[in-house]
């Protein structure tokens, strides 16, 4: 009897030790999850601090790009001029912005069909109805990219840049009327507060006329408002009436037949000069810079869609109105007013409200 009772207390001993050891490891066990979390956490919280600053980054070079862009386009466009005139063929220039267009929209799907393969929504074969709808808003950037040059008979580069925030209010007034979208009360006053600055931007107290810009000035630049705004509406219900449709496939049919409608331009308006003096007649650097801007313009403008926001761009264009002003008084002698900073800052304050309207809408 004792003999067992002392094996029974050994093994009640034994079974305590066990139990104590089992005790550690499983407090081991614990600390260890517990400082794997704790690392994993650590991970990815400094894997989320890269990506936020990538992200910025990103951001940043982006708007950058686009600011640089939006000024320089009337700039250069203006300092393409020699003598008040363009030596070189408009609709040449044209056709060659959107012939790069269409080579970067290529070299975008080639390295899409070389990383995901060619699938059904990135594929360049369509049927006829895919294609039959890219025309109408060819033909309208056309016709919007020619009057381009020649409102700056009318108008200086600031305020080219000013009177080009019209097809905000374009836009608006379309998608209500086509898409069927609903402006918000920020929206519309921020239409009325553009229009006003604009027309304030305009006021001219060194002459008998009351505004800088003429009336051809402002009937095209409200014609160019239109066609640009009916255009881009357009061609965003083409795009979201397939939206799985790779975006580079629909930019390239679109930029095919603006290659085309451009054709026909030159064939109408400039045969005789380039089949006499050549294609590249009257090109300048200048010229060619030009070209690029145009075309990286709208490269800019998707990415901006893509990587950033629309506040971005809303900075971009108030920036570069601001850029094209201060940098046209040093190149073309343009006066700096006082009507145009009041009326640039309204237009630039009518921006933000716009796109502030569109995010609470």
């Amino acid at each position: 009897m004792e003999y067992r009772k002392i094996r029974d207390e050994g093994d009640d001993r034994e079974t305590g030790i066990e139990d104590v050891e089992s005790l550690r490891e499983k407090s081991v066990l614990l600390s260890g999850a517990v400082l794997d979390n704790r690392l994993a956490s650590v991970g990815e919280t400094k894997t989320d601090s890269h990506r936020a600053k990538a992200k910025w980054k990103l951001k940043s070079v982006v708007t950058l790009a686009l600011t640089i862009l939006t000024s320089s386009q009337a700039i250069l466009i203006v300092w393409s001029k020699r003598a008040g005139k363009y030596e070189y063929s408009v609709t040449t220039a044209n056709f060659l912005v959107e012939t790069l267009k269409c080579a970067i929209s290529l070299v975008a799907l080639a390295r899409i069909w070389k990383k995901e393969g060619v699938t059904e929504d990135n594929r360049l074969s369509t049927t006829l109805d895919e294609v039959i709808v890219y025309p109408i808003p060819a033909a309208l950037y056309l016709v919007k990219n020619l009057l381009q040059y020649y409102i700056f008979a009318y108008v200086d580069a600031p305020g080219y840049q000013i009177l080009k925030n019209l097809n905000i209010i374009s836009t608006g007034v379309l998608y209500r009327i086509i898409l069927k979208k609903r402006l918000s009360e920020i929206q519309w006053a921020a239409f009325i507060l553009l229009t006003a600055g604009c027309t304030t931007a305009q006021l001219n107290s060194n002459s008998d006329r009351v505004l800088q810009t003429p009336f051809q000035g402002w009937v095209m630049a409200i014609v160019m408002a239109l066609l640009s705004g009916f255009a881009g509406v357009y061609t965003e219900a083409i795009i979201k009436k397939r939206p799985s449709r790779n975006i580079n496939v629909q930019n390239f049919w679109l930029y095919i037949f603006g290659m085309g409608f451009n054709a026909i331009a030159i064939l109408v308006q400039d045969f005789d000069a380039v089949m006499k003096k050549g294609f590249l007649h009257g090109y300048s650097p200048i010229t060619v810079l030009m070209i690029f801007n145009h075309a990286l313009s709208g490269i800019a403008v998707s990415m901006v869609m893509k990587y950033a926001d629309n506040i971005v761009k809303v900075y971009s264009t108030s920036v570069a109105m601001l850029l094209t002003a201060v940098v046209s008084v040093y190149l073309f002698g343009f006066h700096l007013s006082l009507a145009f900073f009041l009326g640039t800052t309204v237009v630039s304050v009518a921006i933000y409200l716009h796109s502030a309207g569109k995010m609470q809408r």
